[in-house]
């Protein structure tokens, strides 16, 4: 990572485009250059003002307790940025980012050598603080994590296969050392996290329901417990979460993680289990170090019997199953273990006395039966669904809990529909969309209401019909504010409505850079949104480059990638390297540079001018040469 300074005396400033210093301004920098400046670390939610509003921010130079900083605030006073010189010497050491008035994440350089360091999250941002001791802007270790914290963190590094960002949340011997625990105990625990850290790799090989779209929702857990000193030998009081669970997403589909058991170590808290994501091939169970016989009795407790026995045969029945389905080899045998797993969960589903345990359960059911259909190995998934849909709309009390399942009825019914042999495409599309319709008709406020709205969308944008797509995204950012589908949709209608207006757009660039459109005013510029996996997005570079090469002193490319994988990325630019700067954030099509703009599909081409406005928000690589040379002309 480059150095990047912001020298009081004479206000040199670096702005994010290339991290370098662009020299002495005449005056003070501008709000506009300070707002370029972007965090190290990805994922933070701070306020990026457009930039029409980024025009009218003002930026001024304070002292703040006998130091010098400089802020940076919007028309009516709200604060943004906060850029702080703490020792005095000329050169900002503390870079802070807001979110409606309240900072939520600061960049540190502890040493002054211009370099962050350090990394801390606040308010709504959470309370990490991160240690980055070679300031290569990879996160070396943790100084603070909470447990729901970490539980984000263990989802994170499964999406994106990262073993290292896993292990930096384990027990370490060194801290292990710390706890006092007694002999057995603590052997026990090394052994645990050893496999953990181990066998990472292997696991985020083989599961199936953490995919690099998939995002963390929830901590789960029941409320911590203090293990006191002289349990087995132990010396100290130890804080600890058993049986934890983090609640993931991916679109409209939910699912679970276990986590297991997490113990507290100052300021951090700690996984001793390997993380065992809940899917199709896996079922929940109980967990426990610490607490394993109370943990026992509160499974126990969802038989309606009370008396534990038939809890304890369903979740064993589950663990064995789970034994047996590494071996199943044949499609028969796979059916096999999916039919007795549904059969094991709708059992334990009807013996739970909590309403939440039974949902999830059910939910589970519900998911593993969808994907099932989805992978061709449910061709009768679609009527075990709608079974089970008919017999919970029979109960006002479940009404949330039926639409749950009748959205994933639904789609496995188009799913199966789409694969029967000489399918009526056009129609069954047709009836798609009015099975939808009746969906939000029906379940208006279901949380699935908001993906059946931007599937409409979707559907209505691509077949030319933009003001029923405006309609429908209009509704999802009214109706279902804060999800993702509203960021999808938000973007979507700038998108649509862009033609002779300004965008923005910006973002990190795969060496770790920052890239601004606001970079190239002045210019011709053609963004092309593609990933590595599209073909037709690459068989476009060709006639790019050669576009480039004819009109390159008045035009420019704008690559935004939407691979999944920074790797693949740059294994790709490595064996062909392009001619224009590329930006990368994690995500893919659900990344942030792709839900700024609504970006549904790759390959995305939109045309600015030279004023940086969009001149066609859509265009066809066969028409770009024309539409360029009209406006270098």
């Amino acid at each position: 990572m480059q150095c990047r300074c912001f020298r009081a005396s004479w206000w040199m400033f670096v702005v994010a485009v290339t991290w370098q210093p662009l020299g002495a301004w005449a005056a003070s920098p501008s709000a506009e250059q300070a707002l370029k400046l972007m965090p190290v670390q990805s994922g933070v939610d701070y306020d990026r003002p457009s930039p029409e509003e980024a025009a009218k921010c003002t930026i001024q130079a304070k002292k703040l307790d006998g130091r010098v900083g400089w802020i940076v605030e919007s028309p009516d006073g709200v604060i943004l940025r906060k850029f702080v010189d703490t020792n005095n010497d000329n050169v900002v050491d503390q870079w802070s980012y807001y979110k409606d008035g309240l900072e939520v994440y600061r960049d540190i350089d502890t040493n002054f050598n211009g370099k962050p360091d350090q990394y801390r999250w606040f308010h709504t941002g959470g309370s990490r603080w991160a240690i980055d001791a070679n300031e290569d802007g990879v996160i070396d270790s943790w100084k603070a994590i909470s447990a729901e914290e970490v539980t984000a963190e263990v989802i994170a590094a499964i999406a994106t296969h990262d073993a290292d960002r896993f292990a930096r949340l384990m027990l370490t011997p060194a801290e292990l050392k710390t706890l006092g625990l007694g002999k057995a105990r603590a052997e026990s625990i090394a052994e645990k996290a050893d496999k953990a850290v181990m066998g990472f790799k292997g696991m985020t090989a083989r599961q199936k329901t953490v995919t690099r779209d998939t995002g963390w929702v929830q901590f789960s857990a029941n409320r911590p417990g203090v293990v006191p000193a002289g349990t087995d030998q132990s010396t100290k009081d130890l804080r600890v979460y058993e049986n934890v669970m983090a609640i993931v997403a991916e679109g409209s589909r939910h699912g679970q993680v276990q986590i297991g058991t997490l113990v507290q170590v100052g300021d951090v808290w700690r996984a001793i289990d390997m993380p065992v994501p809940v899917g199709d091939e896996q079922a929940a169970a109980a967990t426990g170090f610490f607490f394993r016989t109370a943990l026992a009795r509160q499974h126990d407790s969802v038989t309606n019997g009370g008396d534990g026995s038939q809890s304890q045969k369903l979740l064993a029945d589950l663990e064995t199953l789970d034994r047996e389905s590494a071996k199943a080899d044949t499609p028969e045998e796979h059916r096999r273990v999916l039919d007795r797993r549904a059969e094991l969960l709708e059992q334990i589903a009807a013996a739970a006395k909590n309403p939440e345990d039974r949902a999830m359960w059910i939910r589970q059911l519900a998911d593993m039966i969808g994907a099932a259909v989805q992978s061709g190995t449910c061709p009768d998934g679609a009527d075990r669904l709608k079974k089970l849909f008919e017999k919970l709309s029979k109960n006002d009390q479940d009404k949330t809990l039926a639409s749950y399942v009748k959205f994933r009825q639904m789609t496995a019914a188009y799913v199966l529909s789409m694969q029967a042999p000489k399918a009526d495409y056009s129609k069954i599309q047709s009836e798609w969309l009015k099975t939808l319709e009746q969906f939000v008709r029906d379940y208006p406020t279901a949380p699935d209401a908001a993906e059946a709205m931007l599937q409409l969308a979707i559907s209505q944008e691509f077949s030319g019909q933009d003001d029923d797509a405006r309609k429908w995204y209009g509704r999802i950012v009214q109706e279902f504010r804060d999800t993702p589908a509203a960021k999808k949709a938000s973007g979507a209608q700038l998108r649509l409505d862009s033609v002779g207006k300004s965008i923005s757009l910006d973002g990190k660039t795969p060496a770790g850079g920052s890239v601004s459109l606001d970079d190239y005013r002045g210019k011709v510029v053609l963004i092309q949104y593609w990933a590595t996996w599209s073909n037709p997005s690459k068989a476009d570079m060709a006639t790019l480059k050669e576009l480039l090469n004819k009109y390159g002193r008045s035009f420019t490319v704008l690559g935004v990638s939407l691979d999944n994988n920074l790797k693949d990325l740059n294994a790709y630019l490595a064996d062909n390297p392009l001619p224009w700067q590329q930006i990368y954030e994690e995500g893919g099509l659900d990344s942030r540079p792709a839900n700024s703009l609504g970006i549904l599909t790759v390959p995305t081409m939109i045309l600015v001018d030279p004023q940086g406005k969009v001149v066609n928000r859509n265009v066809a690589i066969a028409d770009a040469e024309s539409e360029i040379k009209k406006l270098v002309q």
